[in-house]
């Protein structure tokens, strides 16, 4: 069964890129397809709802992760980068379309580099604790 760490890291991972890919390829997509635009996913309420879906994501993984390998600077890391995201929601319209796509593809970047790490650092953790990888005690 996966964990619930693994699953909430590679879903907020998955859901910070999807972000990312909303912010910079839709607008190529609409104009390639413009059958798209009646999904309305041009709509600001898409990113929110993405950002609405990550933060919870994000905190579950972060609590199960750093319990278990104690690296708690990936909370600033991801912390940073959901507060990006956040900012790209809130402060669209002042900021413009340019300071949105920088807000939203550094603070995707900086979620998935956070979650990343927290998945990398729980499997090598479980690797470390594993007892097949102790030394036999010989007698």
């Amino acid at each position: 069964m996966i964990k619930t760490q693994t699953l909430t890291d590679k879903l907020s991972i998955g859901l910070s890129m999807a972000c990312t890919v909303h912010c910079l390829a839709l607008p190529l997509l609409l104009t390639m397809v413009p059958a798209l635009a009646s999904l309305g996913l041009d709509d600001e309420r898409f990113h929110m709802w993405m950002v609405i879906a990550v933060i919870p994501c994000s905190i579950l993984a972060l609590i199960h992760g750093c319990r278990k390998h104690k690296k708690y600077p990936l909370v600033g890391i991801v912390t940073a980068g959901l507060t990006l995201l956040i900012l790209a929601v809130f402060t669209g319209q002042q900021v413009g379309e340019m300071g949105e796509k920088i807000l939203t593809v550094t603070g995707s970047i900086f979620v998935a580099v956070g979650h990343s790490l927290n998945y990398w650092y729980c499997r090598k953790n479980d690797k470390d604790n594993c007892e097949c990888s102790q030394s036999a005690i010989v007698e």
